[in-house]
């Protein structure tokens, strides 16, 4: 359990300032006490998540094949599993640059909106989308990082990028009036500030271990080969999450701007409970994927029980936190009598889903830590599918009671199925 906790404490503290941003903007912008503004911001991060967790792969396989090397006493594969997450996040990040146009129209067009509401999206979009090459390098130094067990250099460097980006937005939209764009250019640069910190550190950390970048060991075929094919699967994996996150921005803001930024308003506070959980899964990460590469059963099932027991008393007490003051942060959040009015309705079910989600999150960080990413992305799909029939059943006749109520039961789906799946996943560890 110590074990567990040195390397989820550290991830817990990085993670919960990341959604601050997101708390942040909101809570800047909603003093203006516009709710097109509110909700414009809330669409505009919602492109910025559905790009990065879309490509949220280069921190998860990174991290299960790091700590597989590590397990197995690797160096050169150790090195070379970050020199291919950078060269594919450097890949990536530029295509998305050329693309911005496109992907800001399609994305607009999905998740719909007020005119007022695409303006404010479109002028945070266009400040931060120039920082996709820097954060996607920053998923791929994160999930490193992490699968070396050093996770308070992860904590320190995504502190640093959080707090830069939180302290701009504040100078940015407060002090200096740029309203929606200064939170988009204050994302922008502490996401490039934070790659070149990252970079530094990681080339520093590679050297201290005698390894070396080699051509041969970066670009060997059968390895590539086995990243591409565990990247297809998370990327399908994350899809059906980013589909269930804009279904759900969509259908709040088919119910006008004041519902669209209620739970823009409620999700922000959830989210920071979603990072502070997901600690434990990234703890669970490293510590199977050392088990997996060392063969240790017995390793693997400590992990597994001893991580289920303190995320699930996590989430009690976290969920538990936002049911009694989840109406103060939201009356500090906005002025809008609206808006507030209608996040106490849905109050209560903010407040169930980190216990509802924490054994998701912990399954996830399992199997990716086993790079088992075949049952994951079966599993998902099966989820998806369910979570699609319980919005069609419950949206027409509970409204937005209805969209959080298909929300929660995706997340049980995705946990009992994988769950399912776990038996398969501890046979290949060795005798017990």
């Amino acid at each position: 359990l110590a074990a567990i906790l040195a390397l989820a404490a550290p991830i817990i503290l990085a993670n919960a300032s990341t959604p601050l941003i997101g708390f942040v903007d909101a809570a800047v912008i909603g003093r203006l006490g516009d709710a097109a503004l509110i909700g414009g911001v809330a669409i505009g991060a919602a492109i910025f998540n559905a790009i990065y967790w879309g490509f949220g792969f280069l921190r998860m396989s990174t991290t299960g094949f790091t700590a597989q090397a590590l397990g197995a006493g690797n160096r050169a594969e150790l090195a070379a599993a970050l020199a291919r997450a950078l060269l594919v996040a450097a890949v990536l990040g530029f295509s998305v640059i050329v693309l911005q146009r496109p992907i800001l129209h399609g994305f607009q067009a999905v998740l719909g909106g007020s005119a007022t509401v695409q303006g404010a999206t479109a002028a945070y979009y266009d400040w931060r989308i120039w920082a996709a090459p820097a954060g996607l390098i920053n998923f791929a130094l994160l999930g490193w990082f992490i699968g070396l067990g050093r996770t308070m250099v992860a904590f320190w460097l995504q502190l640093f990028a959080n707090l830069l980006n939180i302290a701009l937005a504040l100078l940015f939209v407060i002090v200096l009036g740029f309203s929606v764009a200064g939170v988009g250019l204050a994302a922008f640069l502490a996401e490039v500030a934070a790659a070149a910190a990252g970079l530094v550190v990681a080339w520093r950390e590679i050297a201290a271990r005698g390894g070396l970048v080699e051509r041969a060991t970066v670009l060997n075929p059968a390895n590539l080969v086995l990243m591409f094919r565990s990247n297809r699967d998370i990327l399908i994996r994350t899809v059906c999450i980013l589909g269930a996150t804009q279904i759900f921005i969509r259908l709040g803001a088919a119910e006008g701007d004041d519902v669209l930024a209620a739970n823009a308003v409620l999700t922000s506070i959830v989210y920071i409970t979603y990072y502070l959980l997901d600690g434990y899964a990234h703890a669970a990460e490293t510590l199977v994927g050392q088990a997996i590469g060392g063969g240790d059963r017995a390793r693997l099932d400590a992990t597994v029980s001893l991580s289920a027991i303190a995320a699930g008393l996590t989430g009690v007490v976290v969920g538990a936190l936002i049911w009694l003051s989840g109406a103060s942060i939201v009356a500090f959040m906005t002025p809008n009598a609206a808006v507030r009015a209608l996040a106490a309705v849905y109050l209560p079910w903010a407040a169930l889903l980190p216990f509802v989600g924490v054994w998701c999150f912990l399954l996830d960080g399992i199997f990716i830590g086993a790079t088992r990413t075949i049952a994951m992305r079966d599993m998902m799909l099966l989820s998806f599918a369910v979570y699609l029939g319980a919005l069609a059943a419950l949206v027409p006749l509970f409204g937005n009671h209805g969209v959080w109520a298909a929300h929660s039961i995706f997340f049980v789906a995705r946990a009992v199925t994988l769950w399912w799946q776990y038996p398969a996943l501890a046979a290949t560890a060795g005798a017990p």
